[in-house]
């Protein structure tokens, strides 16, 4: 696993009149600190990839649909660097995934339906001087290939 990378199964509950799954608590061991939460989707097939924050750690987990998240240590001087994780996230695996500072990430939505991300940032998006590093989802300066299995 890359350094500084946590995971943390959910827990559904449900009961006759639906579902709650918590997503991230204040005393989780991966909790850090609150910046907002966001919403966002993906469609089917599409790659939104790559990324990374300088400051920011992101705790991604998906309650809809399926996707495939992947994870690229592009820090110097890291022991894990170079290394790529990859995990199944949605609503038949609810599971959390905390990406640290520096570790670039995204992923492809592999469900037939479109996928509902949620994101609990410990920053607060700065519109005027956003702290996003983009590199293209199909750059060669990342050892990573989003074709699906069956593709």
């Amino acid at each position: 696993m890359i350094k500084g990378v946590k995971t943390k199964r959910l827990r559904v509950i449900p009961d006759e009149r639906g579902r709650l799954m918590e997503i991230l608590r204040c005393d989780d061991d991966v909790f850090l600190k609150f910046g907002q939460v966001y919403m966002t989707t993906t469609y089917p097939d599409v790659v939104k990839a790559w990324h990374m924050h300088k400051k920011q750690t992101d705790h991604i987990a998906c309650v809809s649909g399926l996707i495939k998240v992947a994870l690229y240590d592009g820090r110097d001087g890291s022991p894990t660097f170079g290394e790529i994780n990859q995990f199944y996230i949605g609503e038949h695996n609810p599971l959390l995934v905390q990406v640290p500072p520096g570790v670039y990430h995204g992923w492809m939505c592999v469900s037939r339906n479109e996928a509902v991300v949620i994101n609990v940032p410990t920053e607060l998006y700065d519109y005027q001087k956003p702290d996003e590093y983009r590199i293209g989802a199909h750059s060669d300066e990342i050892p990573y290939d989003w074709k699906r299995k069956d593709g």
